[in-house]
């Protein structure tokens, strides 16, 4: 046969039909080499486990729950540090076939109550429970309060080998265990398990219970709130995530904080803490000590220590006015320094304090009050000081000035003077009585009060609050003042008034105000403390007595975990409040630190040491 000869046309097509073979063979070979580079090298199924490359994994489904769960259970599992995949599958049901299965089953729980009843048999507490549940349930899908959903929960675990796999099992199993809710291995399942929980949206183990709204809203998986910003200082270790609490309290509305704990739990350790690290970032600290424990941070950081007692030669005049650079304050200065002097003096003079037979003292009168400032406004005046503000450079007059003033005017002027005579040639002369010698132009004052007598307490800790505000009036700039012990100040009217005052006008001169106090009940049972708190950013709970967790659960609105958490905190830890945010903290302190701020020797060991998990040991340090 002779050859056929070809058409040009053919050769034509016979060519383009090579190339596009060429090219796809060259695309699917691209293909193939994509999925080579992020593919694993191998894959094998085992009846209880895989194995990924080199890595080996488990797949676990939970099957039982509790009858009652707390919101966040979910939340230990997805933050603990191990390597794991979590995939939840919500399916939601129709109402109408619930209520009709419902109906069924109250039937026949119904039926068998009656009969067990007939017969005589002792009751059955598991089945009334579900009938009281079920009874419910369907009151509320009834109303359209609750729907209902199926649910299924996988986890997978990955580990390097076996014996790490199983160990990290055991940590989830525990973890689930002691909140009662059960796990099993996906025996003979672990591809599909595996397949459940990457993320391509494929449930093919299919095990899922039901739940109803409530229910199933507890197992919303981002509950760990993280107080972490770019700057501030560092508070402590999230115990939610591990992750660092670092804040700047004077990012937040106001800089305000409240502190209550229960003797020993570690406030002022964590309040020095803060000190130490706030002074490394710019701010002052004042601080007013009833118990003298701040002056070995003092003596470490160069500080003022300014010892107050009768013995001493510090002197501190209320009647001081702040060097105000702003006109419109400055024309106020004085009127609200003898809006201030008016509580000082009640407090000196025995009013608005409770005695231990729960008596109201006598305080001062309608005509007692006139007198005392008319007697106050005369005062200022015969020292050269009016209303103008080119007159408060002046030197200020003292208490013996104003017991002069009171002593020679009519009224019941010189029954004051009487009751105030103590002050200037009587039992507490000197202290308060003379011009102010002191100077606080430093990183860091501590006002020791611990020799001062009971009675005269109160009144310094409100004199030295007065002074520290005029300074802060008059000298604008990031500043901490720490009040320790405040429930003392807030046993009596005036002096609590003057701390609520300055928690709510702190802010605007740059001032961040530290409440501590351990006389929880007291403090929230006083409208001026609770107010005190509304007016605080951020807030500190540490261990608490029994009684107090009930006053502090009511106000900061704790869940049923967290009230059985904070009666029972290690020393260092607590419930941490910023903003809307709180994280259960630990504090932690470097052993430099942990030196500077203890007061007392460390125990067993000359430095603290570690834990696996990187925090410090309670056990070790001192607080």
């Amino acid at each position: 046969m002779g050859k056929k000869k070809l058409d040009p046309i053919d050769i034509a097509a016979q060519q383009r039909a090579a190339e596009q073979i060429e090219v796809e063979q060259a695309f699917l070979k691209g293909m193939t080499t994509l999925r080579d580079l992020i593919a694993p090298s191998s894959l094998e199924i085992h009846s209880s486990h895989f194995r990924l490359g080199t890595k080996y994994g488990r797949t676990l489904y939970v099957y039982g729950y509790p009858r009652e769960i707390y919101t966040g259970w979910l939340s230990t599992l997805i933050n603990i540090d191990e390597v794991l995949d979590i995939s939840m599958f919500i399916y939601p049901v129709d109402s109408q076939v619930v209520l009709n299965n419902l109906r069924k089953k109250v039937t026949q729980l119904e039926a068998s109550m009656a009969i067990n009843s007939e017969k005589g048999r002792v009751r059955d507490p598991g089945m009334e429970a579900a009938m009281a549940d079920a009874e419910e349930l369907r009151n509320q899908l009834q109303v359209g309060a609750e729907r209902f959903f199926r649910y299924g929960l996988y986890v997978t675990l990955y580990a390097d080998s076996l014996d790490e796999l199983s160990f990290v099992q055991h940590k989830i199993e525990t973890l689930f265990g002691q909140q009662l809710i059960f796990s099993k291995v996906a025996s003979s399942q672990q591809e599909q398990g595996m397949n459940s929980t990457i993320p391509q949206m494929s449930d093919q183990l299919q095990i899922r219970r039901n739940m109803n709204t409530g229910a199933i809203s507890t197992s919303f998986p981002f509950t760990s709130a993280d107080l972490t910003q770019e700057k501030g200082v560092l508070y402590g270790i999230n115990m939610h995530n591990n992750g660092l609490v670092i804040f700047d309290r004077f990012s937040l509305e106001n800089a305000n904080m409240v502190v209550f704990a229960k003797s020993g739990a570690g406030k002022s350790f964590t309040v020095k803490l803060e000190a130490l690290r706030s002074m490394m970032v710019g701010s002052d600290v004042l601080i007013i000590d009833p118990e003298n424990e701040y002056q070995k941070l003092s003596d470490a950081v160069g500080g003022s220590y300014i010892r107050l007692s009768l013995n001493a030669d510090t002197r501190i005049n209320p009647f001081d006015l702040p060097r105000v650079i702003d006109s419109d304050e400055a024309d106020d200065a004085l009127r609200a320094n003898l809006v201030t002097l008016h509580g000082l003096l009640r407090l000196m003079l025995g009013g608005s304090q409770m005695t231990a037979g729960g008596q109201l003292m006598a305080g001062l009168n309608p005509a007692e009050e006139a007198d005392l400032d008319q007697g106050l406004i005369d005062t200022y005046a015969r020292a050269g000081i009016t209303s103008d503000p080119l007159t408060h450079n002046s030197l200020p007059p003292t208490i013996s000035d104003l017991y002069d003033t009171l002593l020679h005017m009519g009224g019941t002027g010189p029954a004051l003077a009487q009751r105030l005579r103590k002050y200037t040639s009587g039992t507490f002369a000197g202290i308060f009585s003379q011009q102010s010698n002191i100077d606080i132009n430093n990183h860091m004052v501590v006002f020791n009060i611990r020799d001062l007598e009971d009675e005269l307490r109160p009144v310094a800790m409100y004199i030295v609050l007065s002074h520290i505000w005029n300074i802060t009036r008059s000298q604008q700039k990031k500043r901490m003042l720490i009040v320790d012990e405040a429930w003392q100040l807030m046993k009596y009217d005036d002096s609590a008034n003057f701390l609520f005052s300055l928690a709510k006008r702190a802010r605007k001169y740059y001032l961040g105000l530290t409440t501590i106090t351990q006389d929880v009940e007291d403090f929230m049972g006083s409208k001026m403390g609770r107010a005190i708190v509304a007016n605080s950013s951020m807030q500190l709970l540490l261990k608490q007595s029994s009684s107090a967790v009930d006053v502090l659960s009511d106000v900061f609105k704790l869940t049923e975990e967290e009230k059985k958490r904070l009666a029972n905190f290690p020393v260092g830890q607590g419930l941490f409040f910023a903003g809307q945010n709180h994280v259960h903290i630990q504090i932690q302190a470097s052993p430099t630190e942990q030196g500077l701020i203890s007061t007392t020797p460390l125990r067993n060991n000359p430095a603290p040491t570690q834990t696996n998990n990187g925090y410090m040991n309670p056990g070790e340090y001192s607080v």
